[in-house]
């Protein structure tokens, strides 16, 4: 069946991108895919971003259900972990194809 969607809000993949969209929260799932970090983590796999958007992005991930924030309080001082959440797993098979993707351009 062949969808036509009128008007672009309607479009799956502009709901996608609207949730997962811009520079980094792909690159931040595909750190955590396979196991909880911490935020120190996160930022050294991408060197790149800076504290304020790496923190503006895990916000807007935990926001939309796509990650999960845990403090740690058993840990002085306390820390903070991310991983995803069951809906955020859910991507872990298009963040694979992505980087098998990558892997042969």
């Amino acid at each position: 069946m062949r969808y036509v969607y009128n008007n672009p809000e309607n479009c799956p993949v502009t709901k996608i991108m609207s949730v997962l969209g811009g520079r980094w929260k792909f690159i931040i799932l595909y750190t955590i895919r396979k196991s909880a970090k911490r935020f120190g983590q996160i930022n050294h796999f991408i060197p790149s971003i800076s504290n304020k958007v790496l923190t503006e992005q895990l916000r807007e991930l935990e926001q939309d259900g796509i990650i999960e924030r845990r403090v740690l309080t058993d840990r002085v001082p306390v820390n903070v972990e991310y991983s995803l959440s069951e809906k955020g797993k859910e991507l872990i098979p298009i963040i694979e194809l992505m980087e098998q993707w990558g892997i042969n351009l």
